[in-house]
């Protein structure tokens, strides 16, 4: 097999960006796309059914919130706003002073996975989590590698000013100043933080170390669940879980109207999202803290260390009689990773989608599949130094 190249991404700082600004000292301006974006494969090569939204379910939850009133934030790499899904959904914003494109893709999936809305009707089996809630891209990164650590302290406040109520941040960072001020800023704010508990490549395996802003208190962090219902080989245990959702051979819109298939606990992190948006739609006096500790309280049950309270149940988390808060939570430039897949050991060689037709069996344990092949070499993402 060939190796992935794991890829880190560095976060930001000046506040800023397009629409407002810098409060602080601007970083160098970043230049365009420098790297060329894989391509991902047509709608008209999804499986039939896909298995987060199967395990999840949370089209259940629908007979009672799709999320509509609620901002959510996708501080990530930019969204491509032109997707089918996602057209019309997004307001893009930019802290990087590179422009509004997703140099990278990671954020159009991200985003896909909170909010794609529900295109069943026209033959697409992909739907977001809260498919009317509105949503918000933050950029903080342009490329693989080399970013500015101050983006995303910058693009966290950015967000909470911009009326976000949920922020999904699907990166790893080391535990910086501004990174905490952003994340109190916040939460003084009563927004709630997702991120990443972040996933072990083969030279982190020996030392794994916390991930942030996922460590930070009142911060929900999410492990990545495989698709045998397990926690993934690759999901970091060192950082504290708060609970798991499907991290492996996710489907998620890409840039060009496509879509693409990768793992990581990066694409788990955005379901829990999408689950706190339907929450804060459904029950708007929740304050940040009960939206967490319902989320907790509401997951199937947990397995081993590193999967928290268990697995988000959208459900259960929307309808759930409220339990009541938990107790309040409390320069240089440093290499910080979007979250993205583990090295090519756990899952294969995927990086543009691409789906062959598997013959359904009598053995199998639901009556669809197809599976998802190669198409490519595909990104990973990992903690930078």
């Amino acid at each position: 097999m060939r190796r992935r190249k794991a890829i880190a991404l560095m976060a930001a700082t000046a506040f800023g960006g397009v629409l407002a600004p810098p409060l602080f000292a601007s970083p160098a301006l970043a230049a365009p796309c420098e790297e060329p974006l894989v391509y991902g494969s047509p709608a008209n090569q999804l499986p039939r059914q896909l298995w987060p939204e199967e395990r999840l379910n949370y089209v259940d939850a629908w007979t009672h919130t799709r999320g509509k009133g609620v901002k959510v934030a996708i501080v990530d790499s930019g969204v491509d706003t032109s997707h089918p899904q996602l057209r019309g959904r997004v307001a893009p914003y930019d802290v990087t002073r590179s422009g509004l494109q997703d140099c990278v893709g990671h954020g159009t999936q991200v985003a896909g996975i909170i909010g794609g809305r529900d295109l069943r009707a026209q033959g697409i089996s992909f739907f977001g989590v809260a498919p009317e809630a509105q949503l918000i891209s933050v950029k903080m990164a342009v490329k693989s590698q080399g970013n500015d650590s101050r983006w995303t302290p910058l693009a966290i406040r950015k967000a909470v000013d911009l009326g976000a109520k949920v922020i999904n941040i699907s990166s790893q960072s080391p535990d910086l100043p501004d990174l905490r001020r952003a994340v109190a800023y916040a939460q003084r704010h009563d927004v709630v933080i997702v991120s990443v508990a972040g996933n072990l490549t083969d030279e982190q395996k020996q030392t794994p170390e916390k991930s942030y802003p996922a460590s930070y208190p009142g911060v929900i962090s999410v492990g990545a669940l495989s698709k045998d219902g397990k926690l993934a080989g690759f999901s970091n245990t060192v950082t504290p879980v708060t609970v798991t959702a499907p991290g492996q051979a996710v489907v998620s819109t890409w840039p060009r109207d496509a879509y693409k298939a990768d793992d990581g606990t990066s694409l788990a992190a955005p379901y829990v999202a999408g689950t706190a948006v339907l929450i804060r739609s459904f029950n708007p006096r929740l304050t940040y803290l009960q939206v967490k500790e319902r989320i907790e309280r509401t997951a199937d049950g947990a397995q081993v260390q590193g999967t928290g309270s268990g697995v988000v149940n959208p459900l259960r988390a929307v309808t759930t009689v409220s339990t009541g808060a938990a107790p309040a939570a409390p320069a240089g430039a440093h290499r910080v990773s979007i979250d993205q897949p583990p090295p090519e050991d756990h899952l294969g060689k995927v990086l543009a989608l691409s789906f062959t037709a598997a013959a359904l069996t009598a053995a199998a344990a639901i009556g669809t599949a197809a599976l998802i092949t190669p198409a490519g070499r595909r990104r990973n993402w990992r903690p930078g130094a």
